[in-house]
Protein backbone atom coordinates (compact mmCIF):
# COMPACT_ATOMS: atom_id res chain seq x y z
CA UNK A 1 0.00 0.00 0.00
CA UNK A 2 1.09 3.37 -0.77
CA UNK A 3 0.56 6.07 1.70
CA UNK A 4 1.26 9.51 -0.09
CA UNK A 5 2.14 12.73 2.62
CA UNK A 6 0.08 15.17 3.87
CA UNK A 7 1.27 17.33 1.08
CA UNK A 8 0.06 14.87 -2.26
CA UNK A 9 -2.91 13.83 -0.17
CA UNK A 10 -3.68 17.92 -0.51
CA UNK A 11 -2.31 18.40 -3.89
CA UNK A 12 -5.07 15.34 -5.23
CA UNK A 13 -8.01 16.31 -3.39
CA UNK A 14 -7.86 19.96 -5.30
CA UNK A 15 -6.68 18.32 -8.22
CA UNK A 16 -10.38 15.90 -7.76
CA UNK A 17 -11.95 19.30 -6.62
CA UNK A 18 -10.86 20.94 -9.80
CA UNK A 19 -12.10 18.31 -11.87
CA UNK A 20 -15.20 18.49 -10.58
CA UNK A 21 -15.51 22.06 -11.18
CA UNK A 22 -14.35 22.04 -14.54
CA UNK A 23 -16.68 22.60 -17.61
CA UNK A 24 -18.20 19.46 -18.89
CA UNK A 25 -19.26 19.77 -22.79
CA UNK A 26 -20.90 15.91 -21.99
CA UNK A 27 -21.99 16.88 -18.89
CA UNK A 28 -23.51 20.62 -20.07
CA UNK A 29 -25.44 19.14 -22.77
CA UNK A 30 -27.82 17.81 -20.05
CA UNK A 31 -31.25 19.53 -22.35
CA UNK A 32 -32.97 18.25 -25.28
CA UNK A 33 -35.23 20.81 -26.53
CA UNK A 34 -37.36 19.08 -29.66
CA UNK A 35 -38.61 21.60 -32.39
CA UNK A 36 -41.15 20.84 -34.82
CA UNK A 37 -40.50 22.04 -38.29
CA UNK A 38 -41.11 22.00 -41.77
CA UNK A 39 -39.36 19.39 -43.92
CA UNK A 40 -37.52 22.12 -45.90
CA UNK A 41 -35.43 22.93 -43.32
CA UNK A 42 -34.50 19.65 -42.57
CA UNK A 43 -34.49 18.43 -46.17
CA UNK A 44 -32.17 21.46 -47.54
CA UNK A 45 -29.55 20.39 -45.01
CA UNK A 46 -30.04 23.86 -42.58
CA UNK A 47 -30.48 22.61 -39.81
CA UNK A 48 -27.72 20.23 -40.14
CA UNK A 49 -25.77 23.06 -40.64
CA UNK A 50 -27.35 25.34 -37.57
CA UNK A 51 -27.66 23.01 -35.17
CA UNK A 52 -24.25 21.69 -34.03
CA UNK A 53 -23.34 25.83 -34.12
CA UNK A 54 -26.49 26.79 -31.45
CA UNK A 55 -25.51 23.13 -29.38
CA UNK A 56 -21.85 24.30 -29.05
CA UNK A 57 -22.39 27.83 -28.19
CA UNK A 58 -25.38 27.07 -25.21
CA UNK A 59 -24.93 23.39 -24.54
CA UNK A 60 -28.53 22.47 -25.54
CA UNK A 61 -28.98 19.89 -27.86
CA UNK A 62 -32.09 19.95 -30.64
CA UNK A 63 -34.16 17.07 -31.64
CA UNK A 64 -35.93 18.04 -35.04
CA UNK A 65 -39.38 16.34 -36.24
CA UNK A 66 -39.99 17.54 -39.79
CA UNK A 67 -43.58 17.80 -40.70
CA UNK A 68 -45.48 19.56 -43.26
CA UNK A 69 -46.60 22.91 -41.52
CA UNK A 70 -49.61 22.15 -40.14
CA UNK A 71 -48.67 19.30 -39.09
CA UNK A 72 -45.88 21.07 -37.02
CA UNK A 73 -48.56 23.42 -35.47
CA UNK A 74 -50.61 20.36 -34.50
CA UNK A 75 -48.10 18.94 -32.88
CA UNK A 76 -46.98 22.34 -31.03
CA UNK A 77 -50.83 22.31 -29.83
CA UNK A 78 -50.25 18.77 -28.37
CA UNK A 79 -47.66 20.12 -26.40
CA UNK A 80 -44.95 17.51 -28.27
CA UNK A 81 -42.49 20.13 -29.44
CA UNK A 82 -41.39 22.92 -27.63
CA UNK A 83 -40.34 25.45 -30.78
CA UNK A 84 -42.11 25.53 -33.81
CA UNK A 85 -40.16 26.29 -36.62
CA UNK A 86 -42.48 27.23 -39.77
CA UNK A 87 -43.77 29.28 -42.49
CA UNK A 88 -47.48 29.95 -43.23
CA UNK A 89 -47.58 33.03 -41.30
CA UNK A 90 -51.48 33.25 -41.69
CA UNK A 91 -50.92 29.77 -39.52
CA UNK A 92 -48.48 30.78 -37.29
CA UNK A 93 -50.28 33.94 -36.14
CA UNK A 94 -53.60 31.40 -35.25
CA UNK A 95 -51.75 29.38 -33.18
CA UNK A 96 -50.46 32.02 -31.23
CA UNK A 97 -54.11 34.12 -31.09
CA UNK A 98 -55.29 30.65 -29.73
CA UNK A 99 -52.90 31.25 -27.07
CA UNK A 100 -50.94 27.91 -27.90
CA UNK A 101 -47.60 30.06 -28.80
CA UNK A 102 -46.61 33.00 -26.76
CA UNK A 103 -44.75 35.19 -30.00
CA UNK A 104 -44.03 35.10 -33.21
CA UNK A 105 -40.81 36.38 -35.07
CA UNK A 106 -39.21 36.57 -38.55
CA UNK A 107 -36.06 34.41 -39.15
CA UNK A 108 -35.59 34.03 -42.55
CA UNK A 109 -36.90 34.16 -46.45
CA UNK A 110 -36.26 32.61 -49.36
CA UNK A 111 -38.89 32.06 -52.15
CA UNK A 112 -40.93 29.46 -54.19
CA UNK A 113 -40.56 28.13 -58.49
CA UNK A 114 -42.37 25.99 -59.89
CA UNK A 115 -40.14 23.46 -61.67
CA UNK A 116 -41.25 21.60 -64.66
CA UNK A 117 -40.24 19.47 -67.64
CA UNK A 118 -37.25 21.15 -69.36
CA UNK A 119 -39.69 20.74 -72.83
CA UNK A 120 -42.74 22.80 -71.02
CA UNK A 121 -45.51 21.14 -72.55
CA UNK A 122 -47.73 23.63 -71.03
CA UNK A 123 -45.76 26.59 -72.18
CA UNK A 124 -45.72 28.13 -68.24
CA UNK A 125 -42.10 29.48 -68.29
CA UNK A 126 -41.63 32.92 -67.24
CA UNK A 127 -42.35 35.26 -64.14
CA UNK A 128 -46.05 34.87 -63.93
CA UNK A 129 -47.17 32.12 -60.70
CA UNK A 130 -50.96 32.47 -61.97
CA UNK A 131 -50.66 32.27 -65.57
CA UNK A 132 -48.16 29.53 -64.88
CA UNK A 133 -50.75 27.67 -62.97
CA UNK A 134 -53.52 28.51 -65.41
CA UNK A 135 -51.45 27.51 -68.64
CA UNK A 136 -50.73 24.19 -66.88
CA UNK A 137 -54.33 23.47 -65.71
CA UNK A 138 -55.62 24.42 -68.88
CA UNK A 139 -53.10 21.47 -70.76
CA UNK A 140 -54.19 19.30 -67.75
CA UNK A 141 -50.18 18.50 -67.95
CA UNK A 142 -49.23 16.55 -64.98
CA UNK A 143 -48.42 18.00 -61.62
CA UNK A 144 -47.44 16.93 -58.34
CA UNK A 145 -48.97 18.35 -55.12
CA UNK A 146 -47.64 17.69 -51.43
CA UNK A 147 -51.53 17.46 -50.25
CA UNK A 148 -49.69 17.53 -46.93
CA UNK A 149 -51.35 20.58 -45.11
CA UNK A 150 -47.39 22.03 -45.12
CA UNK A 151 -46.87 25.77 -46.08
CA UNK A 152 -45.93 25.12 -49.49
CA UNK A 153 -49.14 23.17 -49.85
CA UNK A 154 -51.09 25.79 -48.18
CA UNK A 155 -49.32 28.43 -50.80
CA UNK A 156 -49.80 26.00 -53.80
CA UNK A 157 -53.56 26.78 -53.05
CA UNK A 158 -53.06 30.35 -52.49
CA UNK A 159 -52.06 30.42 -55.93
CA UNK A 160 -54.52 28.45 -57.80
CA UNK A 161 -57.08 30.55 -55.99
CA UNK A 162 -55.48 33.63 -57.07
CA UNK A 163 -55.06 31.96 -60.42
CA UNK A 164 -58.84 31.95 -60.50
CA UNK A 165 -58.90 28.21 -60.91
CA UNK A 166 -61.01 26.36 -58.78
CA UNK A 167 -59.34 22.60 -57.93
CA UNK A 168 -62.20 21.50 -56.76
CA UNK A 169 -63.93 20.98 -60.22
CA UNK A 170 -60.38 21.36 -62.29
CA UNK A 171 -58.73 18.03 -60.41
CA UNK A 172 -58.33 15.41 -62.74
CA UNK A 173 -55.83 12.69 -63.18
CA UNK A 174 -53.46 15.17 -64.47
CA UNK A 175 -53.27 16.57 -60.45
CA UNK A 176 -51.59 13.89 -58.15
CA UNK A 177 -51.79 14.67 -54.32
CA UNK A 178 -49.15 12.32 -52.64
CA UNK A 179 -49.51 13.46 -49.01
CA UNK A 180 -45.77 13.97 -48.31
CA UNK A 181 -43.01 15.95 -48.05
CA UNK A 182 -41.14 17.73 -50.37
CA UNK A 183 -38.27 15.54 -51.27
CA UNK A 184 -40.92 12.79 -52.01
CA UNK A 185 -42.68 15.59 -54.17
CA UNK A 186 -39.98 16.29 -55.99
CA UNK A 187 -39.22 12.81 -56.82
CA UNK A 188 -42.23 12.10 -57.70
CA UNK A 189 -42.28 14.83 -60.16
CA UNK A 190 -38.96 13.99 -61.77
CA UNK A 191 -40.22 9.99 -62.15
CA UNK A 192 -42.74 11.49 -63.90
CA UNK A 193 -41.80 14.46 -65.92
CA UNK A 194 -44.76 16.79 -63.91
CA UNK A 195 -44.57 20.34 -62.47
CA UNK A 196 -44.57 21.41 -59.18
CA UNK A 197 -44.11 23.76 -56.73
CA UNK A 198 -41.10 23.97 -54.40
CA UNK A 199 -38.99 26.12 -52.00
CA UNK A 200 -35.97 26.82 -53.54
CA UNK A 201 -33.70 25.59 -50.69
CA UNK A 202 -35.17 21.81 -50.95
CA UNK A 203 -34.88 22.21 -54.76
CA UNK A 204 -31.56 23.56 -54.66
CA UNK A 205 -30.41 20.26 -52.41
CA UNK A 206 -32.37 17.97 -54.91
CA UNK A 207 -29.91 15.61 -56.37
CA UNK A 208 -32.86 13.60 -58.44
CA UNK A 209 -33.82 16.06 -60.85
CA UNK A 210 -33.96 14.14 -64.25
CA UNK A 211 -35.22 16.63 -66.69
CA UNK A 212 -36.99 18.90 -64.03
CA UNK A 213 -35.74 22.91 -64.24
CA UNK A 214 -36.82 25.85 -63.32
CA UNK A 215 -39.72 26.95 -65.30
CA UNK A 216 -41.38 29.66 -62.95
CA UNK A 217 -39.52 32.34 -60.76
CA UNK A 218 -39.16 36.06 -59.85
CA UNK A 219 -43.25 36.60 -58.58
CA UNK A 220 -43.16 39.03 -55.48
CA UNK A 221 -46.18 36.69 -54.65
CA UNK A 222 -43.71 33.59 -54.86
CA UNK A 223 -42.01 35.31 -51.47
CA UNK A 224 -41.61 32.47 -48.87
CA UNK A 225 -41.03 33.83 -45.23
CA UNK A 226 -39.83 31.45 -42.01
CA UNK A 227 -41.19 31.96 -38.97
CA UNK A 228 -40.58 30.54 -35.25
CA UNK A 229 -42.15 30.12 -32.31
CA UNK A 230 -42.37 29.27 -28.19
CA UNK A 231 -45.28 26.60 -27.77
CA UNK A 232 -46.86 28.88 -24.63
CA UNK A 233 -45.72 26.77 -21.28
CA UNK A 234 -48.96 28.56 -19.58
CA UNK A 235 -51.07 25.50 -22.11
CA UNK A 236 -48.39 22.89 -21.67
CA UNK A 237 -46.11 23.27 -18.10
CA UNK A 238 -43.79 20.74 -19.26
CA UNK A 239 -42.45 23.04 -22.42
CA UNK A 240 -38.36 23.89 -22.01
CA UNK A 241 -39.63 27.38 -22.11
CA UNK A 242 -35.93 28.68 -20.89
CA UNK A 243 -33.91 26.27 -23.22
CA UNK A 244 -36.35 26.53 -25.98
CA UNK A 245 -36.69 30.57 -26.26
CA UNK A 246 -32.62 29.93 -26.06
CA UNK A 247 -32.94 28.83 -29.42
CA UNK A 248 -35.14 31.36 -30.62
CA UNK A 249 -32.64 34.14 -29.35
CA UNK A 250 -29.47 32.40 -31.26
CA UNK A 251 -31.55 31.72 -34.06
CA UNK A 252 -32.31 35.70 -34.37
CA UNK A 253 -29.42 37.15 -32.85
CA UNK A 254 -26.28 38.21 -35.17
CA UNK A 255 -24.60 34.75 -34.66
CA UNK A 256 -27.67 32.72 -35.77
CA UNK A 257 -28.54 35.10 -38.90
CA UNK A 258 -24.45 34.78 -40.06
CA UNK A 259 -24.81 31.45 -39.57
CA UNK A 260 -27.93 30.85 -41.66
CA UNK A 261 -27.04 33.39 -44.11
CA UNK A 262 -23.56 31.71 -44.69
CA UNK A 263 -25.43 28.15 -45.65
CA UNK A 264 -24.63 27.11 -49.31
CA UNK A 265 -25.17 24.96 -51.61
CA UNK A 266 -22.34 25.09 -54.65
CA UNK A 267 -21.66 29.03 -53.39
CA UNK A 268 -25.73 29.26 -53.87
CA UNK A 269 -27.54 30.69 -50.57
CA UNK A 270 -30.47 29.25 -49.66
CA UNK A 271 -32.08 31.14 -47.06
CA UNK A 272 -31.60 34.91 -46.51
CA UNK A 273 -31.91 35.86 -42.80
CA UNK A 274 -34.22 38.71 -41.62
CA UNK A 275 -34.99 38.97 -38.48
CA UNK A 276 -34.17 42.16 -37.60
CA UNK A 277 -37.09 42.99 -39.90
CA UNK A 278 -39.50 42.72 -37.36
CA UNK A 279 -42.23 40.00 -37.01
Amino acid sequence: MVVLPRRGLLSLAAALLFAAAAPNPARAQSETITVASTTSTEQSGLFGHLLPKFTEKTGVAVKVVALGTGQALDVGRRGDADVVFVHDKAAEEKFVGEGFGVKRQDVMYNDFVIVGPRSDPAKAAGKDVGEALRRIAGAKAPFISRGDRSGTHAAELRYWKAAGVEMETAKGGWYKEIGQGMGPALNTASASNAYALTDRGTWLSFKNRGDLAVLVEGDKALFNQYGVILVNPEKHAHVKARAGQSFIDWLVSPDGQKAIAGYRIEGEQLFFPNAAAGS
